[in-house]
This record gives structure tokens, C-alpha cells and sequence, in this order.
């Protein structure tokens, strides 16, 4: 049913941590598809040695790129993205399969929510990094982590139907290394009529806090802002706020912004950034 697509960046401890996860905490087997960027820290032994499918770039084509390429190989209906430094929490599978079902539409785009030390959608901390993660006490505590099903999540892990994401042409490269990727991504599933943005609260991922990433610098940050502003003509806060209702609680599909005295505010401040840009 899922075609899990992973792209890693010399992230080897993490990354077996993820894949572990979901061979030990899934009801079924998977399609995982892995893109190696670099892979000389033995990513790419491991990979092998574990007989997964794989792409392979000798240098960092970053996020976007990785994606697009290892997306291209899946084979299943549905498309589940996830980092390398994911943990999935049991059952996560069976309480995605069930939400599917009940949606009764393919136009859907749903995704995780993430435990992390600090945050995140439920602050439990069970380890910063790989040497301290506590896998014990994580199992023992997740079922009673709650929060409610989130409006408009564009956070990773996310699934959509394959069909959907060829229709889109997957991320746009243009915000690699991949800052703002994500509301870029939604932002294109809104214009194909997409309404149905939800994270599930059941679905929990312990996450070390995109340990790639975070390594970028604030000018990668604002360079991926700026692409996302020239881009759609509103900044990715207005589109969170106003489009995706971005953690509030779940009620239903969404609809289209209301464009009352917020939303005009909102509006003109994207303008004046724009013209600023």
C-alpha cells in the first residue's frame, strides 16, 4: 500500500534508527526507497547490505532533488515521505490505512504528529540525539503523548496518493537544499482542490529535530522564504494562517481564506514584502 521514500545526507546512525522503527512497529511490509546523498560515512554499504532500493548521488543534490528522483522507483499507490531521523511509533500504519478509508476521497494529504525534546507537537523528551535516544522509554509513554488532529500540518512524515504527486511533479527543486519545500508542496496541492490537510494525532513520530537541516544557516532559511513570496505572491506564514489553518484543532475539509480585516492586513504586509524582495 505505501512506497516509503527516505532522502539522507551521511545521517547513518539516525537513519537506522528509522528504518529499525518501521520494521519492528509496522503491521505490514513496505516498499523503502532510499536516496543517498554522498553516503561515505557507510550509508551506502548499509543500503546495500540491506537489500533496499536505492538511488545514489555522489555529492548533495539536495532534498527536493533526492526526493524527486527515489519517487520515481516506488511502485505502490500511496507515497509516505519521511526524514532520515524519524522514528515511528507502533501501529502507525494500521491508524493511516484506517483514516484512508474513512476519508473515501484521494485528494488528501496527511501527515504525523512529532514528539520531540522541544518543539514539537508533544514535547517528551526520550533523547537529543542517537547516542541518548531512549527507545524504552518511548514505547512505554507514546499511547498516553496526546494532542488533537491538526488542521493544515505540512509537516514530514506526510502521504498522498502517487497519482496526486506525479500530477504536482513531487517538490520543486528550485527550494533546494529544501527550506520551505513543504508549504510549497501544499501550496500546490491547494490549487489541484485539495482540502483535506490533517495531521493525525494517533500517528506519532519521535523525531531528533531534522538533524540535517538544522545545520543550514538563516540565509538558507530566507532564501527558501523569499523563493515561496516571489513565488506565490503571499509569504508562507499568510498561507499557514489563512489557507491551511496551520495547528489549529481538525473540523472537516478546509475552505477557502475569509477575507475579512485580517486577511487584508496579512495581504498588505505580503505586498510590502514582496516589494521589498
Amino acid at each position: 500500500m505505501f512506497s516509503i521514500i527516505i532522502p539522507t545526507f551521511n545521517n547513518i546512525e539516525y537513519l537506522k534508527i528509522c528504518l529499525n522503527s518501521i520494521k519492528k512497529n509496522s503491521i505490514c511490509n513496505y516498499e523503502i526507497l532510499i536516496h543517498i546523498n554522498d553516503g561515505s560515512d557507510g550509508t551506502l554499504d548499509y543500503i546495500k547490505a540491506e537489500k533496499l532500493k536505492y538511488t545514489h548521488s555522489k555529492n548533495n543534490i539536495g532534498l527536493c532533488s533526492s526526493i524527486n528522483l527515489i519517487a520515481k522507483q516506488t511502485k505502490y499507490k500511496y507515497i509516505l515521505y519521511s526524514h532520515d531521523d524519524m522514528y515511528f511509533c507502533p501501529e502507525w500504519d494500521k491508524i493511516l490505512i484506517d483514516e484512508i478509508k474513512n476519508i473515501n476521497s484521494e485528494n488528501f494529504y496527511l501527515s504525523g504528529v512529532m514528539i520531540q525534546k522541544k518543539n514539537g507537537h508533544i514535547n517528551f523528551d526520550c533523547g537529543e540525539d542517537y547516542n541518548s535516544f531512549d527507545e524504552n522509554k518511548l514505547l512505554k509513554n507514546y499511547k498516553n503523548l496526546n494532542c488533537f488532529d491538526q488542521q493544515g500540518s505540512h509537516f514530514a512524515p506526510h502521504v498522498i496518493n502517487k497519482d496526486l504527486w506525479n500530477k504536482v511533479n513531487g517538490f520543486s527543486e528550485e527550494f533546494n537544499p529544501g527550506i520551505a519545500s513543504d508549504p510549497d508542496f501544499n501550496m500546490k496541492l491547494w490549487n489541484e482542490g485539495v482540502r483535506i490537510f490533517k495531521g493525525i494525532s494517533k500517528f506519532k513520530i519521535y523525531h531528533f529535530g531534522s538533524i540535517t537541516t538544522r545545520k543550514k544557516n538563516n540565509i538558507t532559511k530566507n532564501k527558501g522564504e523569499k523563493i515561496f513570496l516571489k513565488k506565490w505572491k503571499i509569504s508562507i506564514s499568510f498561507f499557514k494562517k489563512h489557507y491551511l489553518k496551520t495547528n489549529t484543532r481538525y473540523n472537516g475539509p478546509l475552505i477557502a481564506p475569509k477575507k475579512n480585516l485580517s486577511y487584508y492586513l496579512d495581504l498588505l504586509i505580503c505586498k510590502i514584502k514582496l516589494l521589498l524582495t
